[in-house]
């Protein structure tokens, strides 16, 4: 199956937490860095995740934010450290691919925000993303 999703970082799942109607599992990827995937129980049963299971981490462009440095007082628990390798702007957008221990993840945020933030080639950055916003699928 080919995807149109561009972030795709294999990793292993370490936990999961099952709840009512949700779980969360934690995965630690292949750089070493750990990230959290909030999804239906439903999913999980169907995927046959337990620890040792190996996974791809799945999330689109859009759902990536930038910060120049760790976030704190957010909600946002999934904050993977990077450096900026290519950044390619448009007259409202910027794709912006950020190279990560054991992979690459590509943002797509506005051109403003990249200007704002004074996104470089070779900048250091956080990538932000919503436990919710990651989606997990069987290697």
């Amino acid at each position: 199956m080919s995807l149109s999703i561009r972030n795709q970082i294999p990793g292993t799942v370490t936990a999961v937490t099952p709840g009512e109607v949700m779980a969360t599992v934690k995965v630690r990827l292949t750089g070493g860095q750990e990230i959290t995937a909030a999804i239906t129980l439903e999913s999980v049963e169907e995927l046959g995740l337990t620890a040792g299971t190996a996974v791809r981490a799945l999330v689109k462009s859009t759902e990536v934010s930038l910060a120049t440095a760790p976030v704190q007082g957010v909600s946002i628990r999934n904050q993977l450290p990077g450096t900026v390798t290519d950044i390619a702007t448009g007259g409202a957008m910027a794709s912006v691919k950020v190279a990560v221990e054991g992979g690459e993840l590509t943002s797509a945020i506005t051109r403003d925000a990249a200007t704002d933030l004074g996104l470089t080639t070779g900048a250091s950055v956080v990538a932000l993303i919503k436990s919710t916003e990651v989606s997990l699928a069987t290697a």
